[in-house]
């Protein structure tokens, strides 16, 4: 996979993912799930607008993201907002220390991006940061979108979705087809197919079965 610089895309604001406006998938997931507020976990928060949305339903949010640029300007929303949420520069896949497991770990469109750079390393990262029973909520690009690849975000069919995230620590809970709302591309709104993926963390792990 071509490496992105992804600070230098939010300093020129050519982030076409970041929408402004809370994903429709975590909202409808909160609601229909009835999931009370809690600790919560955003990999790959961009500039905040989701994990200040968490804070104001009453989460505990600690959020992370690759790029100071988009940390910095998540800093400042939230500070507008009047939302206390914990911004961690950091890499998805060799996080520090932020805290005991969550129960709740949302990610719109970190996963298909990582998948192609460090899978293992994200995996790792969430079997230590989504807690024994607690929810993994993934908004990944799907591979039954038609449009031409250049646009939209990276896609993974649902077999490899399902392979790469259950491994020996989660459980399917329910894969459906959705969409990515409020993208604009070239001034277009853009709603590309989905998958959401609603995963939980075993209470014990599978064993691994090595076959020799």
């Amino acid at each position: 996979m071509e490496k992105v610089d992804w600070d230098q895309r939010y300093v020129d604001s050519n982030t076409p993912w970041d929408s402004g406006t809370p994903s429709e998938v975590l909202s409808a997931f909160l609601d229909d799930e009835n999931v009370q507020p809690g600790r919560a976990l955003e990999l790959g928060c961009g500039t905040g607008t989701n994990a200040i949305f968490l804070a104001q339903r009453g989460f505990e949010v600690t959020a992370v993201d690759l790029s100071a640029t988009a940390i910095k300007m998540a800093k400042e929303k939230a500070e507008k907002a009047g939302c206390n949420v914990n911004f961690v520069q950091a890499d998805v896949t060799a996080l520090p220390d932020i805290g005991a497991p969550f129960p709740f770990v949302f990610d719109r469109g970190t996963y298909h991006v990582v998948r192609g750079i460090n899978l293992e390393g994200l995996q790792s990262t969430l079997s230590h940061v989504v807690a024994r029973g607690g929810f993994y909520l993934v908004l990944a690009g799907s591979a039954n979108e038609n449009a031409p690849p250049d646009n939209g975000p990276p896609r993974v069919t649902a077999h490899d979705l399902c392979r790469e995230l259950e491994g020996t620590a989660f459980d399917l809970v329910r894969l459906e087809e959705s969409n990515f709302h409020g993208i604009r591309i070239e001034g277009q709104e853009y709603k590309p197919v989905a998958w959401k993926a609603i995963l939980r963390r075993r209470e014990i792990d599978r064993v691994s079965q090595v076959t020799r």
